[in-house]
């Protein structure tokens, strides 16, 4: 199991960044880099959850998401993935800062395939800069 950690400041209100990360609209796709449309579906949304695929050819995942409405965590866990085990995911943590939000983040994959373990020992190292680049759009942050 890889787990990798990193922060980033937002120039959204913590409810603004809850907003974006909660977004299952069909913009979705147009709104993350790491989304394309041919792998994003929404399969069931709730009023606090919604569980989609999303992602690329390369990388897609099945997931659910769960937060509370006016809450500051939003946690992700993986159903099933080209790469890695279920169980792994998400967990978006949002606390104010100045005029923004400060977001911070943490990624647990559990690999389940040769290529996911190859690429899992890798995300210590390019994770947190490669992950904080393409959130950056979607989270308006510097």
């Amino acid at each position: 199991m890889t787990v990798v950690r990193f922060d980033l400041v937002s120039r959204l209100s913590q409810k603004d960044v809850l907003a974006v990360l909660t977004d299952f609209s069909p913009s979705r796709a147009q709104s993350w880099p790491t989304i394309d449309a041919e792998h994003f579906e929404v399969h069931e949304l709730g009023d606090t959850w919604a569980e989609v695929t999303e992602g690329t050819a390369a990388a897609w995942e099945r997931a659910r998401y769960e937060w509370e409405p006016s809450g500051d965590t939003v946690t992700v866990t993986t159903l099933d993935s080209k790469l890695f085990g279920p169980g792994g995911g998400w967990v978006f943590r949002m606390t104010p800062e100045g005029d923004g939000t400060r977001v911070d983040v943490e990624l647990t994959r559990r690999p389940g395939t040769l290529k996911g373990k190859m690429l899992a020992s890798l995300l210590p190292l390019v994770a947190p800069s490669s992950l904080r680049k393409s959130f950056a759009g979607p989270l308006q942050s510097a």
